[in-house]
């Protein structure tokens, strides 16, 4: 029989936004739900293997809403880091340059300019605006808004949720091609990588490529529930179907995804 695995079925001991302000050292936002968000999951990583150790902080408030977390961090989104008295970080490259501060090894930003060029450039097209997993939440949006089992209360949800991410209905449809074409785009360099003798998306050492890539793989094939102990009822929507996508997803970025978790992230993923 499978586990029904519920939402707030939570290992971490997440503070409170109230909490945590009056601490100091380094705080992680990243919201206390069973669902692995891949910026949230990809912060967690990057100060993992800085062996950087944090405080993990609940997103919502007293009472339930992000207003406390605006009030700090002048933004509604997870993860957020917070170093000491500093301004709070909200996005993955201030986030990238935080742990590199903190703890320079080991590098996960390659000293190279050739090769930091290149990892910068890759690492946008799976975070950034308009990338992978920015066209994953489109089509994921998508999916919701228009089937008709889903209460108005809930469509509502998602079409506010939506429009941080510039949702539409044409702008939902191109997101399947956009994100193969990123997925073809990595497991071309990965190829080139592995032909070259080298297990690394850059050069022959781990970087912060790898680790994005990792965690963000979870918005078309989470790991499997022992490894990966999600919410139940979000790892339907988290696994990709729409075939031009599945067809861009190649053995060898599962493959690859799978050995950088188990030689340098967390297994299993806790939340």
């Amino acid at each position: 029989m499978v586990h029904e695995i519920g939402l707030t079925d939570v290992r971490i001991q997440y503070a409170s936004l109230e909490e945590a302000r009056k601490m100091s050292g380094l705080r992680l936002i990243l919201g206390s739900i069973a669902v692995p968000g891949p910026w949230r999951e990809a912060c967690k990583e990057i100060f993992h293997i800085k062996k950087i150790p944090y405080t993990a902080v609940a997103a919502a408030g007293k009472d339930g809403s992000d207003r406390q977390l605006f009030e700090w961090t002048a933004q509604r989104s997870a993860p957020v880091a917070i170093w000491n008295d500093e301004r709070p970080r909200s996005t993955w490259i201030e986030q990238l340059y935080l742990a590199e501060r903190l703890q320079p090894t080991p590098s996960l930003i390659p000293s190279n300019i050739e090769d930091r060029t290149l990892m910068f450039g890759h690492v946008n097209e799976i975070c950034g605006e308009n990338g992978f997993a920015w066209s994953k939440r489109l089509a994921m949006i998508q999916g919701i808004v228009t089937n008709p089992k889903t209460s108005e209360a809930n469509r509502s949800f998602w079409l506010r949720f939506g429009d941080k991410y510039g949702y539409s209905p044409k702008a939902a449809e191109a997101a399947p091609a956009r994100m193969a074409e990123i997925l073809r785009f990595l497991s071309t360099r990965l190829e080139q990588q592995y032909a070259n003798g080298n297990k690394f998306f850059i050069a022959n050492q781990l970087s912060a490529l790898d680790v994005y890539w990792a965690t963000f793989a979870a918005l078309v094939q989470p790991l499997p529930p022992e490894l990966c102990p999600m919410a139940t009822a979000f790892r339907a929507s988290y696994t990709e179907q729409n075939p031009v996508v599945t067809a861009a997803l190649s053995p060898l970025l599962l493959q690859h995804r799978d050995f950088i978790y188990r030689e340098y992230l967390e297994l299993p993923v806790v939340f």
